[in-house]
């Protein structure tokens, strides 16, 4: 596994989240499981869900007092959560 934790938003540049994706998708294709912040959305969403997309394994780790202000990426096949 390797842990990646990046922006919750998209950034200013399409070209970032092309990385993402393309991050996530050699993650996949090596067989590399990701852990990261536990959300769906920006860069970080993007990473998770391309791991997903192509068939890989993704740890959300995420701490409590985060839950009420962002969303879940509820695919993921582990989610943690953690008091801070």
């Amino acid at each position: 596994n390797l842990c990646v934790y990046c922006g919750s938003g998209p950034g200013n540049d399409p070209d970032y989240r092309e990385a993402a994706l393309a991050l996530g998708k050699a993650f996949a294709g090596e067989g590399l499981g990701l852990v990261y912040g536990g959300g769906n959305v920006g860069l970080m969403g993007s990473v998770a869900r391309s791991v997903l997309d192509h068939g890989g394994h993704v740890t959300g780790i995420i701490p409590d007092f985060l839950l009420s202000r962002e969303r879940l990426l509820d695919d993921v096949q582990d989610t943690v959560i953690v008091p801070d």
